[in-house]
């Protein structure tokens, strides 16, 4: 399929949310990025760029990550030739099960581990064995998902573009509390272990 970037337009295009829709994203660094949702709605993404649309290589390649997805921001993305439908396909194994999600209130330490509606259990910010896991979050598909993706791709150690893993919102938090010391909203809780 030949669909060089910039996307058109759709001013009448809307979000389809079937599980194994895919999507092209202009990455605004001249890539293509790809993306399919999930069971859950969440969409998958993949460690697969191109120049032109490439459904074929885009669907071999490993998952790079998944989150949540404002709904009503990727019609919008459509209207605005973000992002394009490439129809739905065969849901990829890894977007069928509900995968552990981490919600980390403001002020604490303390993180909820979700698996779709069940809280599986809590445990401190800085364990290491969720430090890989996505934050509670819903991305906008114009202005969050592209810088994600061009992080993501390149494994960028940058927590600003990107976001949402644990490890991410913490190097962000301490950023933030360097940049803004006398901002008390940005002080880091007592018992604060620092990124390594």
């Amino acid at each position: 399929m030949k669909i060089p970037l910039p996307f058109p337009p759709a001013p009448r295009a809307r979000a389809n949310l079937s599980a194994g829709a895919l999507y092209a994203i202009d990455g605004g660094d001249s890539f293509v990025y790809y993306g399919q949702v999930a069971a859950n709605k969440q969409v998958g993404f993949f460690r697969f760029r191109s120049t032109v649309v490439s459904v074929s290589e885009a669907l071999s390649a490993e998952l790079m990550c998944r989150v949540g997805v404002s709904y009503p921001s990727i019609g919008q993305a459509l209207r605005a030739g973000v992002w394009i439908g490439l129809g739905r396909h065969e849901l990829r194994s890894e977007l069928i099960e509900e995968p552990v999600l981490v919600q980390w209130p403001v002020g604490t330490l303390e993180v909820s581990l979700w698996k779709g509606p069940t809280v599986i259990g809590t445990t401190q910010v800085h364990d290491p064995e969720i430090q890989h896991l996505e934050i509670i979050a819903a991305f906008d598909a114009t202005f969050h998902v592209p810088p994600r993706l061009r992080s993501e791709f390149t494994s960028a150690q940058d927590a600003w573009p990107g976001g949402g893993r644990v490890w991410q919102a913490r190097r962000m938090k301490e950023e933030l509390a360097a940049r803004h010391p006398e901002q008390p909203w940005h002080k880091l809780p007592i018992g604060w272990v620092p990124v390594q």
